[in-house]
C-alpha cells in the first residue's frame, strides 16, 4: 500500500511547505499552515464533463503576433444595467467571474435575480449551501418566472460536470466556490487545495466550452476573498459586493477585469422584492433639505464613467479630552489629517485643539481626490458655524501648498451638477484654457488657493 503524502498549506495565500512552520514565508501571517493530503491528479477524470459538441483542443504551436486575428469579445447584455456596467459592457462568453461579499449582503439574491431575468438563456444555478426549497422560496419572493432556469444542489465537481454534460447550459452560476469538492483532492471543502482545484476545473470548463461561469465566494474577517490569492489571479473578473447592513444600498465594485475598466461601480437598493437598480445615485446620496446647515458641502465626484454628487458632512467641536479626536467614515483618515494640516499652515485655522468628525453620507466610500475641496469647505463651514448654500457644489484636489489642483473630466461633473439643479460649482482655475464653460447654465467659479475659497464663501 502506497504511503499517503501530506503537505502543509497556508490558508491565507496558498503557500505549500513540506513541514509545519509558525510564520508563512510568503505572506508573513502566523499560524495559518494546515496539513492536507496530496494526491496526484488523474487526467481521466478531467474529461468526464466534456460534451460531444466541444471541439477537440488543437495542438499548441508558435505563431507570429501579426498572424493572430483580433476578434472582439462576444458579449451578452443582461436586463441589469448596473451589472453590465461593472462587467465592462455585458457578460463575456467563456469568462470566469468571481464575486465576493459579506454574508447576508445579497450575493445569492443578486445573481438568482439576474439568472431569472435572462429569459432566452439556459442557466444552471449550482448551490452547495442552500436546499432547493430555500432557493424556490427566494425565487417566489422575486416574482420572476423563467422556463430556461435549472437548479442543482450538489458539491461534488464530478457529479456537477455529469449534469452539465446532459443539460449543456449557456450560463453557470456556482454558489459558492468554497463548498465545492473535487474527488481528485482528499482534503476538506473550503481548504486551499480544494478551492484551487475546483476553481481550476471550472476555469477549464469555461474556456473549453465558451460558457460564462460566475463563482460566488466568501470573504475573510479582514474583507479579502477567502482562499488562496491565486484564485483571484485565475479568474478573468473579480467583483466585490459591499454595503452596510444598516443601509438599504449595496455597491457592486470591480476589483479586476480583463475585459473592461476596474473603476466601475454599480449601485442597488435592497427591497422586499429583491435588488432594485439605482440609475441616478446622486439623488440618494444627497439629503433633501431646505435650510442651510453648517458643516455640509456637496462634492462632484466620478466613479469609473459615472459622475456622482455626494454629500460631505463635517463636525468640528472643542476638544474635551486631552488628545483631539479625528474620525472619518467613507474617507481616508490620513487624507483628512493632511487637509487639516494644510488649513493650519496655509490658512491659519487652529484645529489643533478641536475634535474633527467627517462622514460621507449614504454609507459609501469615496477615493476620488476631487472630493478634497468639498471636505475642506465642510470643515471650514463647521469651524465658523456658517452654512454653505445647498445650491453650491465643489470639485477640486487640494495640494500641500494650499493650491486647488485641476481634476479630470470636469465637463462631466459640471453637467451632472447642472442636471440636478445646482446653481454654482467651484473648480480649480488651472483647468485647460480651451474648455468652454459658457455652454452650461450653471455659474462656474474658478479659484486657485484655499484662502480664496474662504473669502468667497464666508
Amino acid at each position: 500500500m502506497s504511503k499517503i503524502k501530506t503537505a502543509f498549506f497556508c490558508q491565507n495565500c496558498g503557500y505549500e511547505s513540506a513541514k509545519w512552520t509558525g510564520k508563512c514565508p510568503s505572506c508573513n501571517q502566523w499560524n495559518t499552515f494546515v496539513e492536507e493530503k496530496v494526491q496526484k491528479e488523474l487526467p481521466l477524470h478531467r474529461q468526464e464533463w466534456k460534451s460531444t459538441k466541444i471541439d477537440q483542443p488543437r495542438a499548441p504551436k508558435v505563431v507570429h503576433l501579426d498572424a493572430v486575428e483580433a476578434i472582439e469579445e462576444k458579449r451578452w447584455l443582461t436586463p441589469d444595467a448596473e451589472l453590465n456596467r461593472v462587467l465592462g459592457g455585458g457578460i463575456v462568453a467563456g469568462s470566469l467571474v468571481l464575486v465576493g461579499g459579506e454574508p447576508g449582503i445579497g450575493k445569492s439574491t443578486l445573481f438568482l435575480q439576474n439568472a431569472l431575468m435572462l429569459k432566452n438563456i439556459k442557466t444552471l444555478y449550482i448551490s452547495g449551501e442552500e436546499s432547493e426549497q430555500q432557493i424556490k422560496m427566494r425565487a417566489d419572493r422575486l416574482k420572476i418566472h423563467n422556463d430556461q432556469f435549472y437548479l442543482l444542489t450538489e458539491t461534488s465537481t464530478q457529479a456537477i460536470f455529469q449534469e452539465i454534460k446532459k443539460l449543456e447550459p449557456q450560463l453557470v452560476i456556482v454558489d459558492s466556490i468554497q463548498t465545492l469538492q473535487s474527488p481528485l483532492i482528499e482534503s476538506a471543502p473550503g481548504s486551499v487545495s480544494q478551492i484551487r482545484e475546483t476553481a481550476g476545473e471550472m476555469m477549464r470548463f469555461a474556456k473549453e466550452s465558451n460558457t460564462p461561469v460566475f463563482l460566488i465566494g466568501h470573504i475573510t474577517k479582514d474583507g479579502s476573498i477567502a482562499g488562496p490569492k491565486v484564485l483571484e489571479h485565475m479568474v478573468d473578473t473579480v467583483l466585490q459586493f459591499e454595503g452596510d447592513q444598516h443601509y438599504a444600498y449595496r455597491i457592486l465594485r470591480t476589483i479586476k477585469n480583463r475585459f473592461g475598466s476596474t473603476a466601475e461601480l454599480g449601485i442597488y437598493e435592497m427591497t422586499g422584492n429583491g435588488l432594485r437598480q439605482v440609475n441616478n445615485p446622486s439623488e440618494i446620496l444627497i439629503s433633501q433639505r431646505d435650510d442651510m446647515l453648517s458643516g455640509v458641502a456637496i462634492a462632484a465626484t466620478i466613479e469609473g464613467l459615472r459622475p456622482m454628487l455626494v454629500e460631505v458632512q463635517a463636525l468640528v467641536t472643542q476638544s474635551v479630552y486631552g488628545t483631539p479626536q479625528r474620525t472619518a467614515t467613507g474617507f481616508d483618515l490620513r487624507r483628512l489629517q493632511l487637509l487639516l494640516a494644510v488649513l493650519e499652515k496655509r490658512g491659519g485655522f487652529h484645529f489643533g485643539m478641536k475634535d474633527v468628525f467627517l462622514n460621507i453620507a449614504g454609507g459609501i466610500k469615496v477615493e476620488d481626490p476631487s472630493i478634497d475641496l468639498a471636505v475642506l469647505c465642510a470643515l471650514l463651514s463647521s469651524f465658523e458655524d456658517i452654512g454653505i448654500s445647498h445650491k453650491c457644489c465643489f470639485a477640486g484636489e487640494v495640494g500641500l501648498s494650499g493650491e486647488i489642483r485641476a481634476v479630470n473630466r470636469i465637463e462631466q461633473r459640471i453637467a451632472e451638477a447642472e442636471k440636478l439643479g445646482f446653481e454654482k460649482i467651484f473648480i480649480s482655475k488651472y483647468h485647460k484654457k480651451g474648455l468652454d464653460f459658457s455652454k452650461f447654465n450653471i455659474e462656474v467659479v474658478s479659484l486657485g488657493r484655499v484662502d480664496e475659497v474662504y473669502q468667497r464663501l464666508f
